[in-house]
């Protein structure tokens, strides 16, 4: 009975502070109420298990005792229709939940919501903003949606605002969680746009977001470019041939950003999204170039100057056979003005008897984005086909047998 005790509670508690009854903002009075069904799936079910059904009633009964809440029942049954607030004892069930189940009550994450203010409010001016519309926010008799991970923004905020010590990212990271990938995997999105927010900076199109860190001081690490093949670089009037090098090379981009010129001395060029692929692929007639994703800026500008200097390079790129590895195609194409064929990404590899045992079943998310993707004529037959056959494909694989 208490573990249902505390479901209906909770329930009932989190409904009515989400509701424009605690606000006061509400026109039309309506009773918080939930069904038995919302406790257990199979309430209402003639093959439902009785002895959870009976532990969903007793545990009514009790809470109804203890003046929480009310319910009513089925005509001619005791099967329970609905499970009601006492509105009025909102405050009391809140302390009896906390007391009891350690949950968190409106007043205690009030309270929380009050220190962040009275801790951050004034130490950096995109800070100052944010606890602003924390303010707004409980003016309005609410609770901020998001409140435990605005401590996380606010911390990275006061500190990058008052950095004046050049950085990598992940030193930041450091400095301000103890953890080296906390900003970039966690807070790196809601950061930036905090900063770009304060300084009324938005993104410029050939802009990335977190570029803005570079004016408090606070660098990306160096990043690498990856290219395996026949292709000759020109620097400083000297020329390397990386042809040589049959595992490839690797150089930071800012080397490469130097180079004056590039000879591609084989007929295509082919990007590859993962770094297995990239590093198993022999190809005598092609460049194979490691973009790991989404291509960033210095991707997208060496990519530019490849097609500039060699302008009848044909360019394909090789991905997974799945919405992302689609969408990062689109966006390639997108954000370099290169239309790059599809390499290796067809029905015919979902096919391939070969790769039977590989196929994996669709996601929801997965059929959503394909859905959209299907909308485009170059993807149209491949998208449709994977929404029929309810198959998509890593490239590993691929490039295994390639």
């Amino acid at each position: 009975m208490a573990d249902y005790e505390e479901k209906m509670l909770t329930a009932l508690a989190d409904k009515y502070r989400k509701s424009k009854k605690d606000s006061g903002t509400n026109v039309i009075v309506r009773r918080t109420r939930i069904t038995p069904s919302a406790l257990y799936k199979g309430y209402n079910r003639n093959d439902g298990d009785m002895s959870q059904i009976e532990a969903v009633n007793q545990a009514a009964v009790h809470c109804r005792k203890m003046g929480f809440l009310t319910f009513d029942t089925e005509k001619f049954s005791s099967e329970i229709r609905y499970i009601y607030l006492v509105d009025e004892k909102i405050e009391e069930l809140e302390d009896y939940l906390e007391k009891t189940y350690h949950y968190e009550s409106k007043a205690s994450k009030w309270q929380y919501v009050e220190g962040l203010i009275a801790t951050y409010s004034g130490r950096s001016p995109a800070a100052e903003r944010e606890c602003r519309k924390l303010r707004q926010t409980l003016e309005k008799n609410r609770i901020p949606q998001k409140y435990l991970q605005t401590e996380d923004l606010l911390k990275a905020l006061v500190f990058i605002e008052n950095n004046q010590k050049e950085l990598f990212l992940r030193e930041a990271s450091m400095m301000i969680y103890g953890d080296s990938k906390y900003l970039e995997e966690n807070m790196l999105h809601p950061v930036c746009r905090a900063l770009r927010e304060s300084l009324g900076r938005p993104c410029g199109e050939d802009e990335l977001e977190d570029e803005i860190l570079e004016e408090y001081h606070i660098l990306r690490e160096k990043q690498k470019i990856c290219l395996k093949g026949n292709v000759v670089l020109q620097k400083a009037g000297k020329e390397l041939d990386l042809g040589t090098f049959t595992d490839g090379v690797e150089f930071f981009s800012d080397e490469l950003a130097a180079a004056e010129h590039i000879h591609v001395r084989v007929p295509e060029f082919i990007t590859v999204e993962n770094y297995t692929s990239w590093l198993r692929l022999r190809k005598k007639d092609a460049v194979l170039f490691y973009l790991g994703g989404y291509a960033a800026r210095f991707q997208r500008d060496f990519l530019r100057k490849v097609q500039e200097d060699n302008p009848r390079l044909i360019f394909r790129h090789f991905g997974d056979i799945d919405a992302g590895g689609l969408y990062i195609h689109e966006h390639l194409c997108r954000v370099t003005g290169i239309p790059f064929q599809m390499y290796r990404m067809s029905c015919a590899e979902l096919q391939d008897e070969r790769f039977r045992s590989c196929l994996q079943p669709l996601t929801n998310q997965d059929r959503i984005r394909l859905k959209s993707l299907e909308k485009q004529e170059k993807y149209r037959e491949l998208a449709a086909y994977m929404l029929e056959k309810n198959v998509k494909l890593e490239q590993e694989i691929i490039s295994y047998y390639e």
